[in-house]
C-alpha cells in the first residue's frame, strides 16, 4: 500500500522510502529484524476517535476511494465479499501476529459491521502468508507488504504474475485475496501491514493524500486502522450496496446510508472529491526517493510545497510537504528544519485527526530541543505526545519519545524518574523497532542528541 518511515524518523537524520508499486500495498520501510520477545509492550484497546467532518465530505471521498486506483486507473464497479469473510493466518507467523489480528477481527466486527472472523486456512477467503523480505522484495521490489485478488498463496500469485486474474479492476464480486507480509520484520510493521491491507482486501484501493485522518494516506502517519476508516468499510458493506454497482448508482445511495451510519454528520449534498495533480504526487515520491541524491529529494519536496502554496491548500497536502521540508532540511539548514516543521504543526492543527501528524512534529522537536539543552522543552513536548500516540498506538514513536524524557530528565537530575522513563521505553522499543540491535540503535542515537550539548559547553 505505502510507507514512509514517519513513525520512526527522528530530528538529525533523515528517513526516506521507495515509490508505490501498482498492487495495493504498504512501501518498504525498515531493515531486517528478528523480534526478541522478551519484556514487549503491547497496547490496551484504545477508543478510537469519532469521525468529526460532513458526510457530504466523506461521500465525496468515499466515491473516490472506491472507484480509483492510487495509479489513477479507473474502477469501474463497486465489489466486495457478498458472503461472510473468513481469514487465515499461514507460513511463519510471528508471535505478536495472532493476537494482533484477533484485536483487528474484533474492532471490525464491532466497529465496521462485517462478518469476520478468524478460521483455517481451507475455510477461509482471505488468506495471509508470513514469508521472508528477501522472497517478497525478489518480485516486488518496492513492497513492504501487498495484497492481491483472486488467489490465496504465495505460489498461485507467482504463477498469475502480469495477468489480468490479479487486476482489481476486473472484479465484479470478491471471492478470494491473498494478503503477504514479511515474517522478519518488527511486529508493529507487522500489524501496520495487517491493518492496511486487510482493509484494502475488504474494501478501497485507492490511497489519497488530502486525507489526514485515515489509513488510506500515502503519507502513513496513521498506523492502525481510524474511526474514518472504519466507516468507509461499514459504508461499503451497507446492506442499500452491492457488488457490481457503478459509480453513479453508489452517489445515489450514499445519501441515505451515511446519516443513518454517521448522524453526527448530517446530510449528504452534492460535492465534488478533492483531487491532487498527478504532478504534485510525483514530486512527493521524488522526496521519498531512497535512490535519489539528498539535492533530487530536497528538489523534490520544493516542488511539492510549491505547488501547495500556489494552489492554495490548507489540508494534510500543504502540512506534509512542510513536513518533508523539514526532515530534507535537518542535516544542513536545522533554522529551515525547524520553521517547517512549525509550519506543518499549524496546519495539522486544523485538521481532522491532526493531533496524531503535529506528535510526530513534537517527536522531531524534541529532539532540536534535547540538542540545544532546552530540557524543559523536550519535556513539555513529549508529555504533549505521550498521551496522543499511545491512542494512536504507534509503538516506535512512543519509545522515541520516551527516550528523549528520559535524556532530558537526566540532565536535570531526575535519575529515578529518568530510569523509569529508560525502562518504560524499552517494551514500547522491542515492539516498534523489533530487534536488541535496532532498539539499542535508536537509543545510541537520541543519547547522541544529548551529547552535542554536553560536548558543546
Amino acid at each position: 500500500m505505502k510507507r514512509i518511515s514517519a513513525v520512526a524518523c527522528l530530528a538529525l537524520s533523515a528517513c526516506v522510502t521507495p515509490q508505490p508499486t501498482e498492487v495495493p500495498q504498504r512501501r518498504a520501510i525498515a531493515a531486517q529484524v528478528t523480534p526478541n520477545m522478551n519484556a514487549i509492550s503491547t497496547f490496551a484497546p484504545q477508543a478510537v476517535a469519532r469521525v468529526s467532518r460532513s458526510n457530504t465530505s466523506v461521500a465525496a471521498d468515499f466515491l473516490d476511494l472506491s472507484f480509483r486506483m492510487e495509479s489513477g486507473r479507473t474502477i469501474p464497479v463497486l465489489s466486495r465479499f457478498e458472503t461472510p469473510i473468513r481469514v487465515a493466518l499461514t507460513g511463519n507467523v510471528p508471535a505478536t501476529a495472532a493476537r494482533d489480528a484477533s484485536a483487528l477481527l474484533g474492532r471490525l466486527r464491532a466497529e465496521a459491521g462485517l462478518d469476520i472472523a478468524l478460521a483455517q486456512g481451507d475455510q477461509a477467503n482471505i488468506v495471509v502468508q508470513f514469508l521472508p523480505r528477501a522472497t517478497m522484495q525478489a518480485a516486488v521490489p518496492n513492497a513492504a507488504c501487498f495484497v492481491v485478488p483472486r488467489v490465496t498463496s504465495w505460489d498461485e500469485f507467482r504463477a498469475a504474475r502480469g495477468t489480468s486474474r490479479i487486476d482489481w479492476t476486473t472484479l465484479t464480486v470478491r471471492d478470494r485475496a491473498a494478503i503477504f507480509i514479511p515474517s522478519d520484520v518488527a511486529p508493529q510493521e507487522a500489524r501496520d501491514c495487517l491493518h492496511e491491507e486487510l482493509a484494502q482486501a475488504l474494501g478501497p484501493l485507492n490511497d489519497m493524500y488530502h486525507l489526514s485522518d485515515s489509513v488510506f494516506n500515502d503519507d502513513n502517519f496513521n498506523a492502525v486502522l481510524t474511526g474514518f476508516d472504519m466507516l468507509v468499510l461499514r459504508t461499503t458493506y451497507a446492506r442499500e450496496l452491492r457488488s457490481g454497482m457503478t459509480r453513479a448508482e453508489v452517489a445515489a445511495r450514499l445519501p441515505s446510508i451515511l446519516p443513518r451510519l454517521n448522524p453526527a454528520g448530517g446530510g449528504v449534498s452534492a460535492g465534488a472529491g478533492v483531487q491532487t495533480p498527478r504532478d504534485w504526487i510525483s514530486a512527493v515520491e521524488t522526496a521519498l526517493a531512497p535512490r535519489s541524491s539528498d539535492s533530487a529529494r530536497r528538489a523534490g519536496a520544493q516542488r511539492a510545497l510549491a505547488m501547495a502554496q500556489a494552489q492554495g491548500w490548507t489540508d494534510n497536502r500543504r502540512a506534509f510537504a512542510h513536513f518533508l521540508m523539514g526532515r530534507l532540511s535537518m542535516g544542513s539548514q536545522i533554522e529551515q528544519a525547524v520553521i517547517h516543521f512549525a509550519e506543518a504543526a499549524r496546519f495539522y492543527a486544523a485538521l481532522p485527526g491532526g493531533a496524531l501528524h503535529q506528535a510526530h512534529v513534537d517527536m522531531q522537536m524534541a529532539a532540536f530541543a534535547l540538542s540545544s539543552g532546552q530540557y524543559d522543552e523536550v519535556l513539555r513536548l513529549t508529555q504533549r505526545a505521550t498521551p496522543v500516540v499511545t491512542r494512536e498506538q504507534n509503538a516506535a514513536v512512543l519509545a522515541t519519545l520516551q527516550m528523549l524524557r528520559a535524556e532530558a530528565l537526566s540532565a536535570t537530575g531526575r535519575g529515578a524518574e529518568a530510569q523509569a522513563a529508560r525502562l518504560d521505553s524499552l517494551g514500547w522499543a522491542r515492539y516498534g523497532f523489533g530487534s536488541e540491535a535496532q532498539v539499542k540503535a535508536r537509543l545510541s542515537e537520541v543519547s547522541a542528541l544529548a551529547a552535542r550539548r554536553t560536548a558543546s559547553r
